[in-house]
């Protein structure tokens, strides 16, 4: 390439880049990038201004399309981590890349997920769980997403394990207390019913029993059997002796 189509290169990357919203003291601007690298000349606009994010937001910008539904926001929440995900439509970022307005608009979007990070993990760590990806989608309508997604924290974790270790040990002792007590009462029922049965038997045997001494039968409660047979016997002895 020769010198004039260098200049002439590098001068409109410098006009658009003078146009754009100025950065933050801490971070290079995109006409700082362009002074300091040089390679405008060999660069598309749009790969330069891809660079100049990445400067900016970091490593995690990447240009995709995304769709708004459900399914495909949990899929980059499933397929990106940690917090610096900036996801941009190729149509906005070509517009963003050519269009200083838009550039500002929607660097002034991604600023704002970056801003509000430290009240986001101010947030989730108070109901016990852990940021595992967040970051800010720009649709190819040009509307911006911010997703999150988090899981328990460890010791969220270990709490909830624990009541429910507890919860189950607790549940499971009362069962064999219930147990126990059933046990207890069926084997109380057993020996009651085993008590009855026999001393319905021998009642039914003794007032069933009957006692037959020369010729003269006596029937009746086991009382009068006794004293029935006692009189027989004194009866017996008594003719004895008078017969002697």
């Amino acid at each position: 390439m020769s010198i004039l189509g260098v200049n002439g290169a590098l001068a409109g990357a410098y006009q658009y880049a003078n146009k754009a919203q100025k950065t933050s003291a801490n971070k290079a601007s995109f006409t700082e990038q362009l002074q300091k690298t040089g390679e405008a000349a060999e660069t598309s606009k749009i790969d330069s201004y891809t660079e100049y994010l990445r400067q900016k937001y970091g490593a995690g910008v990447s240009i995709q399309n995304v769709g708004k539904d459900q399914r495909s926001m949990d899929n980059i929440g499933a397929g990106t981590a940690g917090t610096g995900n900036v996801v941009i439509a190729s149509n906005i970022l070509e517009q963003m890349a050519n269009d200083p307005e838009k550039a500002a608009y929607y660097e002034k979007k991604i600023q704002e997920h970056f801003d509000s990070l430290p009240q986001t993990e101010a947030f989730m760590a108070a109901v016990g769980h852990k940021i595992t990806s967040c970051g800010v989608v720009v649709h190819e309508d040009g509307t911006v997403t911010y997703y999150l997604s988090g899981e328990e924290s460890p010791e969220k974790k270990a709490k909830v394990e624990a009541e429910q270790k507890a919860k189950q040990e607790k549940k499971a002792a009362r069962h064999q207390e219930n147990l126990k007590r059933s046990q207890e009462a069926a084997e109380k029922r057993r020996q009651e019913m085993e008590i009855a049965y026999r001393k319905q038997t021998m009642e039914e045997m003794l007032a069933s029993r009957v006692i037959q001494t020369g010729g003269v039968t006596y029937a009746g409660t086991p009382g009068s059997l006794r004293s029935a047979i006692a009189g027989y016997e004194m009866s017996a002895l008594t003719m004895t002796g008078i017969l002697k």
